[in-house]
This record gives C-alpha cells, sequence and structure tokens, in this order.
C-alpha cells in the first residue's frame, strides 16, 4: 500500500468515499488530525500524494490556527517533489495561496447544494474529462480564491467563479465536497448549526436533499478520486 498524508482540519469532514476509493486503488491514507492538535509532517518522505481537506478557518488566519502555515510548507513540498496534492474546500484555498493566488472573503457563503458547471478545459484534463459537465455540488465555504498564475480553471458555480482548479500535472484543488456522506452532511449541519442559522437556512432541509443529489455527486466524485489515486500510484512506481 502507498501512503498518502491526509489533513484533517475538522472533527466532521473526513475523506468520505474518497477514502473508500483511495483504498480500494492501493493507497493507504495517514490522517494527521490538526483539529485535535497533531503536528502536521515537516516532509513528505515515504507518502506519494498528500489531501488537504476542509475546515472552517481561513487561509488568512494563521495567528489563530498555526498549523495553517505548516500545512503550507508541506503542500509547497509536494509541488516541489512533484507529487499529486488534492485540496478540498480549505485545502484547496490553501492550495491556491500556496500558488501564490490571493484567498478573500467571498460576497456571500456558499452552503449546501448548488449546481457546479464544468468549464471546457475539462474535456482535456485527465481526471475531469467523464464527469458530467453540470450536476448538483454540496458547497460549504465563505472565502474565494483567484486563479493561480498557470493554473487551469475547472469548474464554477453561479456564485463562485472558481470552484475548482489544475495547476502542473498533479495539483488539484476543488472547492466544492464530492467526498461528502450522509453522516458526514448531518455531523456538518450540526457542528455548524451557528453558521447555517446566520445565513437563514434549513439544516434538515440540507440533509434531506441528500437523497436526491448525492447519487449523482458520488457517481462523479468516484471517478474524479480514482483519477487521482492512479496520479499518486505513479508517482510511488
Amino acid at each position: 500500500m502507498n501512503k498518502i498524508w491526509v489533513l484533517q482540519n475538522a472533527p466532521p469532514e473526513n475523506l468520505g468515499i474518497a477514502g473508500q476509493v483511495f483504498q480500494g486503488s492501493g493507497l493507504a491514507p495517514a490522517y494527521i488530525h490538526t483539529f485535535a492538535g497533531a503536528a502536521v509532517p515537516r516532509y513528505m518522505d515515504e507518502a506519494v500524494g498528500l489531501v488537504v481537506l476542509g475546515g472552517p478557518m481561513g487561509v488568512y488566519e494563521r495567528d489563530s490556527y498555526p498549523f495553517l502555515a505548516a500545512a503550507t510548507r508541506l503542500i509547497d513540498q509536494a509541488l516541489k517533489q512533484d507529487k499529486p496534492v488534492l485540496g478540498i474546500c480549505l485545502g484547496s484555498q490553501l492550495l491556491a495561496a500556496a500558488l501564490g493566488a490571493r484567498v478573500t472573503r467571498g460576497p456571500q457563503k456558499e452552503i449546501g447544494w448548488h449546481p457546479v458547471e464544468l468549464e471546457p478545459a475539462t474535456r482535456e484534463d485527465p481526471l475531469m474529462n467523464r464527469l458530467q459537465p453540470s450536476f448538483m455540488g454540496y458547497h460549504w465555504h465563505g472565502d474565494i480564491f483567484e486563479l493561480p498564475k498557470g493554473a487551469t480553471a475547472l469548474a464554477s458555480s453561479a456564485r463562485t467563479a472558481y470552484q475548482a482548479f489544475s495547476h502542473g500535472r498533479a495539483a488539484y484543488g476543488v472547492l466544492f465536497h464530492m467526498e461528502v456522506t450522509t453522516q458526514i452532511i448531518a455531523d456538518m449541519v450540526r457542528a455548524f448549526a451557528d453558521e447555517v442559522r446566520e445565513e437563514g437556512l434549513d439544516g434538515e432541509q440540507i440533509k434531506a436533499d441528500a437523497a436526491q443529489h448525492l447519487p449523482a455527486l458520488h457517481a462523479n466524485g468516484r471517478i474524479f478520486f480514482y483519477n487521482w489515486a492512479t496520479l499518486c500510484l505513479e508517482a510511488g512506481s
């Protein structure tokens, strides 16, 4: 089994179906629970890839969350070694920042189920070329990023210009969540209940809508995560 580092930055936000796909592909996720104070590894070492998951903090809150600087250093090391990097939600923002892009608060938060539209560039992208061109995505973010220099825009939504991007051969940032399960969604609604209330949203409806939207989201996610796992296996060979 090929080890990948997985930085988990909030208790509810784990690999979900991505973990199933990775393990079935021969990858061994090694979780680093930054939310519990675990130290971010200083080096990639024998790990063949890096996943940075979501969390409620902002990239610019390094004084309050020291692990953010360490996560950025590890991302930078993986990039320099051409090892695959996958940033999801906060992870995509950290990846964008590591590549020199600006990350800021968006005009409004995007939480719950909103359509995602793939960009024409995905037709040539090895990870996204078999995904549906439009599907309902699951979102939970208030911050947005500029497209890093040299990156390729891969997806957008009505509220957010850049929902996904690639950089180089093996770095991918995805702001929305294809990995979520019904349990992860329920845990997020419970853990971030104040945010749901502040935005005037119905947490119960967000959970109920999962029955309709998760099958298509998972179908796309499994393709994407399998293809990313393939990059890791190539890196470890």
